[in-house]
């Protein structure tokens, strides 16, 4: 029960917090450990296309295990002293896993500065969510770029943390964590990464098989509540789902941009080199500012039936022990 009270009370404290600028965050440890260690195995052992296999894979399997075992240990040294100190802290690590407020923080702060016309300001704060590159894009560009976003981690930064966390508590939700943070740094399918990387981003795809259906399911029925064009959700999800390079990242795009009548993905910039993705959706009309806010919508609706589906799960189906 401690993990069910500690996931509603994290996540009310994200969405009314997010993650306040200046004060530290683990998944930014975890990136640096990420970092330190691929310095570290890229100076000692990564000269064949099989060592930097291997190299990756050991610095996926240590990065994952450490940041399961930490926050284990002191909640296990918590619940020892007394249950409420468990609970507290758990809360506390449950807020910071979840990242439904940041989302739509950075996304709105998007969304504000094109409505001033302030766009050089706009592609900037775009670049903060965004792997592409964002100094030439066009007001359309930046707006997709933020629903993109926004689409995209409405799986990857809500509703499959809070499914790791509902199976085993705070500590497989930094779990979860540390792999979607080695695959957003080591997961790229370019020269440097291709080897390195590739077994973090398949470890990526794996963890986020369901949770990444779940959240395109529940966005569809987020579609319907807020009286969204639904059977363009469902018609576009189904065609458009794997029109992605990961066999997760399009489905709950592939809802969004047919709930709202609108086309994602397509070319971007990437380091400067273009690349040609797939689109997903149908361009019925042009993406518009007040997409950023519809797409939010989509997010604070589908984070809250993800809350309420985890929980409902783990009390009648699931009957996990406490």
């Amino acid at each position: 029960m401690i993990t069910i009270y500690a996931l509603i009370t994290g996540y009310i404290l994200d969405l009314i917090f997010g993650d306040p600028e200046g004060i530290p965050h683990p998944v930014r440890y975890i990136g640096n450990m990420i970092a330190k260690g691929e310095k570290l195995l890229r100076r000692i052992s990564c000269q064949t296309d099989r060592t930097k296999y291997l190299s990756g894979m050991v610095l996926t399997v240590v990065v994952v295990a450490v940041s399961f075992i930490i926050p284990y240990t002191i909640l296990s040294f918590a619940g020892s002293f007394h249950p409420v100190l468990r609970y507290i802290l758990e809360t506390v690590m449950c807020y910071q896993i979840l990242a439904t407020k940041a989302l739509k923080k950075e996304s709105m702060r998007v969304f504000y500065e094109l409505e001033q016309e302030k766009l050089p300001e706009a592609r900037i704060s775009l670049s903060r969510i965004v792997g592409r590159d964002t100094e030439n894009l066009s007001t359309a560009q930046v707006t997709k770029g933020a629903v993109e976003t926004v689409a995209e981690n409405v799986s990857d930064g809500v509703v499959a943390p809070m499914i790791f966390i509902l199976i085993g508590g705070a500590p497989l939700g930094f779990l979860y964590k540390a792999i979607n943070t080695l695959d957003s740094m080591i997961g790229y399918k370019n020269d440097k990464y291709l080897h390195f990387g590739r077994f973090a981003a398949k470890f990526d795809d794996l963890a986020n098989y369901i949770p990444a259906r779940v959240s395109a399911y529940l966005m569809i029925i987020s579609t319907w509540m807020l009286r969204y064009d639904v059977q363009g959700a469902i018609r576009i999800y189904k065609r458009d789902r794997y029109n992605h390079t990961s066999p997760n990242s399009a489905h709950t795009e592939a809802v969004c941009a047919g709930a709202l009548n609108i086309q994602l993905a397509g070319e971007n910039y990437y380091f400067g080199k273009l690349i040609m993705k797939p689109t997903i959706g149908d361009e019925n009309r042009e993406i518009e500012i007040a997409d950023i806010r519809r797409a939010n919508n989509l997010l604070y609706v589908t984070s809250i039936l993800g809350l309420i589906l985890g929980i409902v799960t783990r009390f009648l189906v699931l009957k996990i022990p406490y």
